[in-house]
């Protein structure tokens, strides 16, 4: 096992010398990298038409530009909130599908099952509903640690599930249909067959989640958030309010999982309890740990392979989850903590090597 382990030492330490590199760049070269990256995910549907790229990455049996909306936008959204609760605060979430699902409903019953408001309006009301969620689940439950967090939260997701499968308020098994879509926008039109416009807009969405998240890890909130996950206890004693930070941590990751439901219910106009198992909870789960834990980078890379692989690996038929599978455990086994896991101290290294400048200046 070790020699294997051996074999991946280049491609570990190619990827730590990308990392340093990009971390040596300044400002501006920074800002072009992100602006290259940005225009060539919103040309990401084009991709299938350049001849190499778009054999190796089409997936077969379905348009990529459908995977890319229907799979890999809704798994990097979930897997960014996640990664607040799981790899930023330290607490192991499984029930993550019920902030999904809540969005979800809030979305279906304001636009069509019991009222007639516009998918915009919906979206932050169900944003907010989503966050009182977090609310109602942290509060009585966030003083627990490890394990016993884990089986509440598990039961959380199943909850919401058989409640909405039981309530026929909420639809029942039948589900809600006819969900209003969103507006047309610059002129995008956003109907059945071209799911081109619902990737732009999910593409946003993500965008402002990046932004919004990337600021709150390195202000106060995100210092204690890693205060917390490191040593709990450490953190109490140096002031922390660890409870009241870790209810921050829950409500904004079930605002993102509700945000990604409010955008899953625009996309496919019905939905049902069947659409969010306990499966999908294990599934979100692994796309933060694959990617990184910790790293918000990382966890959208871990969202975009846990979504996209199975798809492109359609050719396997039945066998396809098993390769994945495969391909998970593999990874874990060489790469423990992720493909792109946090890079502890950088933000010092950062801090540091902006004083030593400040000092040559003076």
């Amino acid at each position: 096992m070790s020699t294997i382990g051996n074999a991946f030492a280049p491609v570990r330490d190619a990827m730590d010398s990308v990392g340093d590199a990009f971390q040596r760049m300044n400002k501006w070269q920074k800002y072009s990298f992100y602006a290259i990256v940005v225009i060539a995910l919103y040309l990401a549907p084009f991709w299938t038409d350049i001849p190499v790229l778009g054999q190796i990455i089409d997936t077969p049996g379905t348009q990529f530009s459908t995977v890319l909306n229907d799979q890999v936008i809704i798994f990097v959204l979930v897997a960014l909130g996640l990664n607040v609760v799981v790899g930023l605060a330290g607490l192991l979430d499984l029930g993550y599908v019920g902030f999904y699902a809540v969005g979800a409903y809030v979305t279906a019953i304001l636009t069509s099952e019991h009222g007639n408001l516009p998918w915009l309006l919906s979206l932050p009301i169900a944003v907010v509903v989503s966050m009182l969620f977090g609310v109602i689940l942290g509060a009585p439950t966030l003083r627990l640690r490890g394990d016993y967090l884990a089986i509440v939260t598990l039961g959380f997701g199943e909850i919401i599930r058989l409640t909405a499968k039981n309530m026929d308020w909420l639809g029942a098994s039948r589900g809600i249909s006819n969900i209003k879509k969103p507006p047309s926008i610059l002129g995008l039109k956003f109907g059945v067959l071209d799911p081109k416009p619902y990737y732009y807009l999910g593409l946003t969405l993500v965008l402002i989640v990046v932004f919004v998240l990337h600021r709150l890890e390195y202000s106060r909130v995100g210092r204690a958030w890693v205060a917390i996950r490191e040593d709990e206890d450490a953190a109490e004693l140096m002031g922390v309010h660890t409870f009241k930070f870790k209810l921050w941590a829950f409500t904004i990751g079930a605002a993102v999982g509700g945000l990604a439901g409010v955008h899953y219910a625009g996309k496919v106009g019905f939905i049902n309890p069947d659409n969010f198992p306990l499966q999908l909870s294990i599934l979100f789960l692994a796309a933060v740990v694959l990617g990184g834990s910790g790293n918000m980078y990382g966890a959208i890379l871990g969202g975009i392979l846990v979504a996209y692989v199975p798809e492109r690996l359609r050719n396997f038929a039945d066998k396809r989850v098993f390769v994945f599978g495969v391909v998970l455990v593999l990874m874990m086994v060489f790469r423990p903590e992720g493909i792109l896991p946090k890079r502890v101290g950088d933000e010092h290294k950062k801090r540091r090597r902006s004083s030593q400048k400040e000092e040559v200046a003076q």
